[in-house]
């Protein structure tokens, strides 16, 4: 979606079809960031270890134990953001973690953000500044601030479910979509279903029953923009 040439498109507003079961219909989701975190120990012979060796992968589990227990995915839902390690690798001397940070709430993102970078300091200043090292970047934010002022984009799709005897599952994401991309390079892009179900799992699979109501509802949200005079 960073990609994506809006202008060339041409349009005022679109919707994404990449949410989840029948009726899903989004148009707020996580802020989000990517964290990366270098860990650099000391290596030598474990049995000569003695207040010589600083082990790079303890370090990594160090810095994961500081962060609060209950904000991880296994432990919240509906708003409640969290931190997950994705990665860890490395060994003695070296270590490497990947994180991800979301919260739909931006002052909570940024508090998120802010908790981390704490924790790198304060490991810093008890092993040295140059033995963590962070590289944080911004992924997405939430659509909602862009959605809202147009929130007709919405209610069209929620009649266009209506229409046709699907009931609408008005909810928020917990996750991303490109519509988020897209909605801050000026397209309003608000998400409706897929048929996907228990994604990112073993046992993701996709309905083509629901993928043909997704079809009939794109059909029925045009003819209701063509009737209501929005092109």
């Amino acid at each position: 979606p960073h990609r994506f040439d809006v202008e060339d498109f041409g349009a005022d507003f679109a919707y994404t079809i990449d949410g989840g079961p029948l009726g899903e219909l989004e148009y707020e989701n996580f802020n989000a960031a990517g964290a990366e975190l270098d860990f650099i120990g000391v290596s030598v012979h474990p049995g000569s270890a003695k207040n010589q060796m600083v082990n790079a992968l303890n370090m990594a589990m160090e810095f994961e134990a500081a962060l609060p227990k209950y904000e991880k995915p296994w432990y919240t839902t509906d708003y409640e953001g969290f931190y997950l390690l994705t990665n860890l690798s490395g060994g003695i001397g070296q270590a490497k973690s990947n994180y991800i940070i979301r919260d739909h709430d931006m002052k909570r993102f940024l508090d998120k953000k802010a908790y981390m970078e704490k924790l790198v300091e304060e490991m810093q200043l008890k092993y040295g500044a140059d033995k963590v090292r962070l590289k944080m970047e911004d992924s997405y934010y939430n659509m909602k601030e862009k959605i809202e002022p147009v929130i007709f984009v919405v209610d069209y799709a929620k009649e266009a479910m209506e229409n046709l005897g699907i009931s609408p599952v008005v909810k928020a994401i917990r996750g991303g979509t490109d519509g988020a991309q897209l909605s801050f390079k000026g397209l309003p892009c608000p998400n409706i279903f897929s048929g996907g179900e228990n994604y990112h799992g073993p046992y993701e699979f996709i309905s083509i029953e629901s993928m043909n109501r997704a079809v009939d509802v794109i059909v029925e949200i045009v003819r209701i923009y063509l009737e209501k005079g929005k092109n």
